[in-house]
């Protein structure tokens, strides 16, 4: 089945928001003093690192302009990620586990905007692999406590 501008258009927006999630994370390590910790967000920056360059992939093998910046979801992540720097690390963390979340609810949401060998791509590689980010981030938080 070929691809549509539409098809281009959801991978994007998952694009901008993994680009997001790399920006808040680089954001937020510089202010986790505990190195487990570190070491954990290090590995979920990495995780959204490897979708970025899997989605421009993707959008380049469609032929399609991969975006270049987080675009608005960058702007509200700066927001969110300095709310929390300046109130500490359990802040900073809790703010990273809710970018988990709508980034999570963002590919379940738009997992069948997308056709043919897309659809597949976003539900059998993409989707899982935010689930186990998420599941990091959440394990991380609750061992805040």
């Amino acid at each position: 089945m070929a691809h549509t501008d539409k098809d281009v258009d959801t991978l994007n927006s998952f694009l901008r928001g993994e680009i997001s999630a790399v920006e808040t994370y680089r954001q937020a390590i510089g202010h986790v003093s505990d190195d487990v910790r570190r070491r954990t967000l290090e590995e979920c920056r990495l995780d959204h690192e490897h979708r970025v360059e899997a989605l421009r992939e993707r959008i380049l093998q469609m032929e399609g302009k991969p975006a270049e910046g987080s675009g608005v979801w960058g702007a509200f992540a700066k927001v969110v990620q300095g709310g929390a720097n300046a109130l500490g690390e359990g802040a900073a963390i809790t703010a990273l586990e809710e970018g988990e979340d709508v980034g999570l609810r963002e590919y379940e949401r738009d997992a069948n905007k997308v056709h043919g060998d897309l659809r597949r791509f976003v539900r059998m590689e993409l989707l899982p692999a935010q689930k186990s980010t998420h599941k990091k981030l959440s394990h991380l938080k609750h061992t805040l406590h």
